[in-house]
């Protein structure tokens, strides 16, 4: 579980960082779990976006995402959120 401070510290870092994973009218299936905990576990902190087309909220998608890749939910804005998962492989090194 992430502190305030710490989650404060991940909006700001996000900020600079573009969406790489995109959900639309499919929402999320294995597919899109599979390249999610790919992405996650190399950078530990991504953008998602959630197309227009897309069937759920995006506060919903964000959630579900998070449960299935094992991430926490940093923050949700308009059709966008961030994800993060600490990757402990790449502390070590």
């Amino acid at each position: 579980m992430l502190t305030s401070k710490e989650r404060a510290e991940l909006r700001g870092k996000a900020s600079k960082l573009d969406s790489i994973i995109q959900i639309g009218k499919d929402g999320i299936n294995d597919a899109l779990v599979f390249t999610t905990n790919q992405a996650i576990n190399n950078r530990e902190l991504i953008k998602v976006k959630v197309l227009e087309n897309a069937n759920e909220e995006t506060k919903t998608m964000a959630n579900t995402l998070a449960e299935k890749s094992c991430s926490e939910v940093v923050q949700v804005i308009g059709n966008k959120f961030v994800l993060y998962k600490e990757n402990k492989d790449k502390k070590k090194k």
